[in-house]
């Protein structure tokens, strides 16, 4: 007679998060402002304006755009504010960084929906691999997102996890 397999991890209690499920679909944008700058060094505002008013910015649309500069240029405020207000009809989410930054405000914005209150005292493993690149800044945001609340937090598979904490008996 044959034993019937049984899922262990199903009831061992474990609750999985998968960072995927909270990554924003889209693509990914970097704006470089020395571009529109003469020389690639100074903003003279004539030439700034007149670059911003000719450019096709509807070819931004639905993108996730990140608007920085790659040079050491003195940039006034109102230049990132023109091209941001510019963007805006078009692009799904403009941020002043680099792709880097976009990732964490994307991750640390989706992240902000999670009802915490679904881990509350539970023990929680942090999914570590997948389909879509996950940025370490969101396993840094859900470890302080669930860290006050559940009772242990680990990080990998099921059969394999990195335990990361553990909340003191009481």
């Amino acid at each position: 007679m044959e034993e019937e397999i049984q899922n262990k991890v199903e009831k061992s209690g474990l609750i999985n998060i998968d960072l995927e499920d909270f990554y924003t679909q889209g693509e990914r944008v970097l704006i470089d402002i020395k571009d529109y700058l003469f020389q690639e060094l100074i903003l003279r505002e004539k030439d700034f304006r007149q670059a911003i008013a000719d450019h096709d910015w509807s070819s931004y649309q639905g993108k996730l755009v990140a608007v920085h500069c790659s040079i050491d240029a003195i940039i006034p405020s109102w230049a990132y504010m023109l091209m941001a207000v510019n963007l805006q009809p078009h692009a799904k989410k403009v941020i002043f960084g680099d792709l880097d930054t976009l990732e964490t405000f994307l991750f640390q914005q989706s992240l902000q929906s999670l009802d915490l209150t679904l881990y509350q005292d539970e023990r929680v493993i942090i999914n570590g691999c997948g389909n879509v690149p996950i940025h370490d800044s969101a396993y840094v945001e859900i470890s302080m997102l669930l860290k006050p609340i559940v009772k242990s937090i680990m990080f990998g598979e099921a059969c394999s996890t990195v335990p990361l904490y553990k909340r003191p008996s009481s």
